[in-house]
C-alpha cells in the first residue's frame, strides 16, 4: 500500500533522494570535460556510493519483510511467491519499458547491440563485465537474483523446522555473505587488477562478486528486529562510526598506501564490504527518523519516490539523447552549466511522469490483488 506522510520514514526516505542525486551527480560529469580537481573526483565517488547505498537500503528493507514473515508465519512456496510477486510488480514493468525504449532508440541511432536476451533475464553481468549497452542495469540483475536467492534459500532451510526462527534466519544470511564475499578471494587469486576502470567493470559490477551488499542490508534489518534497544540506543553512535568509515574511505587510502596499484587486496576483498558496512551503520538513525517535521521537507519524499524512475531514465535515455543532438565540447562553461540545469529538469520531469502514470497505477493495481 501507498505510504503517507505520516506513514514513511523520513530517514530512509532522505538516504533514497541522498543516493539517487549522488548517481545523477556522477553523470553530470560527462558533460564537463575531465578533471581531477577535488569537486569531479567527489563526484566520480558519489556515484559509486549512490549505488552502494541502494543496496543497503534494499537489503534493510526486503530483510525486514521476510524477516517478519519467516518468523511469524509458515514460511511456504506461497510465502516466496507472494514475496516475488510484490518485488517483481515493483521493479520489473519499469524495468522491460526502459529496456525496450533503449533498444529501440540504439536500433533508430544505428547502434548495434551485444547479447540482448541476456538483459531480458538479467543475466548481462552475471559472471563477466556487461556489454556497454543500458550500463547501469548493472545494479537491478544484483537486485533481481538476490530477489530469488534470499527467499527461496530461507523457504528450503525452514524445512528443517527448526525451532528459533530467529536464529535460523541470521545463519543463511551470514552464510550467504560469506560464499559471496569467499567469490572475492577467488577472483583475487585468479585475476590481476591494475587501474579503478577494470576493477569497476570486472569486479565491482559482477554480480557473483556483489550479492553481499545487499544482504548486508538484510543483517542490519536481522539486528534491527533482535536488539531493538541497542538499536535506538546508540543510533547516534552508529552512525558517527558510519560516517567515520565513509571519511576514511574518502580521505585515508591513499595517505596508508590502499591504492588498487599498492594493495589489490584490499580492494578486491575487503573495500567493497566496508563500504556496505559503513552506509549499514547509518541505518539505526535514519530508519528511527519516522517524521516529516517540517513541510518544506516533502521535497525529500518525492524524489524518493521517482528515485527508481530516475534511475531508470536519467543516462541511457535522456543524457545520450541529449549529447547525440547537442554536441558539448564545444560549449563554454556557462552554456554547459544551463545544459546541465535543462539536463536536470528533463530528468525529473518525466521520472515523475513515469512515476506517476506508470509505476504508480501498477503498484496500485498489485495492492489491490
Amino acid at each position: 500500500m501507498e505510504l503517507n506522510f505520516k506513514q514513511r520514514i523520513f530517514g530512509l526516505d532522505a538516504l533514497r533522494a541522498t543516493a539517487i542525486l549522488m548517481v545523477v551527480s556522477s553523470h553530470v560529469l560527462w558533460i564537463y570535460p575531465k578533471s581531477n580537481a577535488f569537486i569531479p573526483t567527489l563526484f566520480e565517488l558519489f556515484g559509486f556510493w549512490g549505488v552502494e547505498l541502494f543496496f543497503v537500503l534494499s537489503g534493510f528493507l526486503i530483510g525486514s519483510i521476510l524477516y517478519k514473515t519467516f518468523v511469524n508465519e509458515n514460511f511456504t512456496l506461497k510465502s516466496v511467491f507472494h514475496f516475488l510477486k510484490r518485488r517483481w510488480f515493483r521493479t520489473l514493468p519499469n524495468y522491460y519499458l526502459v529496456l525496450i525504449l533503449n533498444i529501440l532508440i540504439a536500433f533508430f541511432l544505428g547502434f548495434s547491440i551485444e547479447n540482448t536476451g541476456s538483459y531480458f533475464l538479467f543475466l548481462q553481468n552475471f559472471a563477466s563485465k556487461s556489454p556497454a549497452f543500458f550500463p547501469e542495469s548493472w545494479s537491478l540483475s544484483i537486485e533481481e537474483y538476490t530477489y530469488l536467492l534470499l527467499p527461496f534459500s530461507l523457504f528450503f532451510v525452514g524445512l528443517s523446522k527448526v525451532k528459533n526462527k530467529a536464529k535460523l534466519f541470521l545463519l543463511v544470511i551470514v552464510a550467504l555473505i560469506l560464499v559471496f564475499w569467499m567469490n572475492k578471494f577467488y577472483y583475487h587469486s585468479q585475476h590481476k587488477i591494475s587501474n579503478l576502470s577494470e576493477w569497476n567493470l570486472n569486479l565491482k559490477s559482477v554480480l557473483l562478486y556483489r550479492i553481499d551488499a545487499i544482504l548486508i542490508g538484510v543483517l542490519v534489518a536481522w539486528f534491527s528486529f533482535n536488539y531493538s534497544s541497542i538499536w535506538k540506543q546508540f543510533k547516534g553512535v552508529f552512525a558517527l562510526i558510519g560516517f567515520a568509515i565513509l571519511f576514511f574511505l574518502m580521505f585515508g587510502l591513499i595517505p596508508m598506501n590502499l591504492t588498487i596499484e599498492q594493495n589489490p587486496f584490499f580492494w578486491n576483498v575487503l573495500y567493497l564490504p566496508i563500504t556496505s558496512v559503513a552506509f549499514a551503520f547509518l541505518l539505526p538513525f535514519f530508519s528511527e527518523w519516522k517524521t516529516y517535521a517540517n513541510p518544506v521537507l516533502y521535497p525529500v519524499e518525492l524524489i524518493s519516490k521517482i528515485s527508481y524512475s530516475i534511475y531508470l531514465l536519467h543516462y541511457s535515455i535522456i543524457l545520450q539523447l541529449l549529447r547525440v543532438f547537442m554536441d558539448t565540447s564545444q560549449m563554454s562553461t556557462t552554456e554547459r552549466h544551463f545544459f546541465t540545469f535543462i539536463y536536470l529538469s528533463i530528468t525529473f520531469l518525466l521520472s515523475y511522469i513515469l512515476y506517476r502514470f506508470y509505476e504508480k497505477p501498477i503498484m496500485n493495481w498489485r495492492d489491490k490483488q
